[in-house]
């Protein structure tokens, strides 16, 4: 079969390396591929056009890191989206329909960097610009996991009390059709390829006009 390609990706080499990431349960190559393909993102960002570019490898304190991250420019201010991925077949739940480890783990993570911001609220001015709110995302494990019926309940449950999203791995195999069938629904994305450093986050910001305003509001 000839690779399908577009303007600015390989269809069939994605998928291939897609399907090799969540074959292997390799979170580094996962990692790999987002980082050369934002249209992976898609169903993650609340607003498929006129979207902001990715930024990989966040690090802010001493320890804390996210995987990427990337700006809604709300009306009502600038929201962050902070997100953590995992493996795609990372182990959940234990066989008494508990959270593994690895599950409180990654949960803790975002615990942490939603303290630390809390703790440090300068911090976010420094590394964001401004910030009126952070949605944070974890994406882990896979869907036919996240749909037995132990793990709806827990999930309808930690959504009681915490605001992170909590995803599985497949969102990411989900653009590939849209790529597939209808590449210009992902024009948006082609104008942002690539997950960016986390050295032009504060380049961007500054000469984010949408920023302006709020980074003398929210200061």
């Amino acid at each position: 079969m000839s690779d399908i390609k577009t303007n600015t990706w390989n269809l069939d080499s994605i998928e291939k390396s897609l399907n090799s990431a969540f074959d292997n349960d390799s979170e580094i190559e996962l990692l790999s591929i987002l980082k050369d393909n934002s249209f992976l993102f898609y169903e993650l960002y609340s607003r498929k056009y006129e979207i902001r570019p990715v930024f990989k490898e966040i690090s802010f304190g001493d320890t804390f890191r996210c995987d990427y991250a990337w700006l809604n420019d709300n009306s009502d201010g600038p929201e962050w989206v902070l997100v953590e991925v995992e493996k795609p077949k990372m182990n959940l739940f234990t066989k008494k329909e508990e959270p593994t480890a690895a599950l409180n783990h990654a949960l803790g993570q975002l615990e942490s960097w939603e303290r630390y911001f809390e703790e440090n609220s300068n911090e976010k001015s420094r590394i964001f610009g401004a910030v009126a709110k952070f949605r944070y995302i974890l994406v882990a494990g896979s869907i036919e996991e996240w749909q037995t019926e132990s793990a709806k309940k827990w999930r309808i449950h930690h959504h009681k009390k915490s605001n992170f999203e909590i995803r599985s791995t497949d969102v990411f195999k989900r653009p590939l059709e849209i790529l597939r069938n209808k590449p210009e629904e992902l024009w948006s994305f082609k104008e942002n390829p690539i997950a960016l450093k986390h050295s032009d986050l504060k380049t961007f910001w500054e000469n984010c006009p949408y920023m302006d305003s709020w980074r003398r509001i929210l200061h």
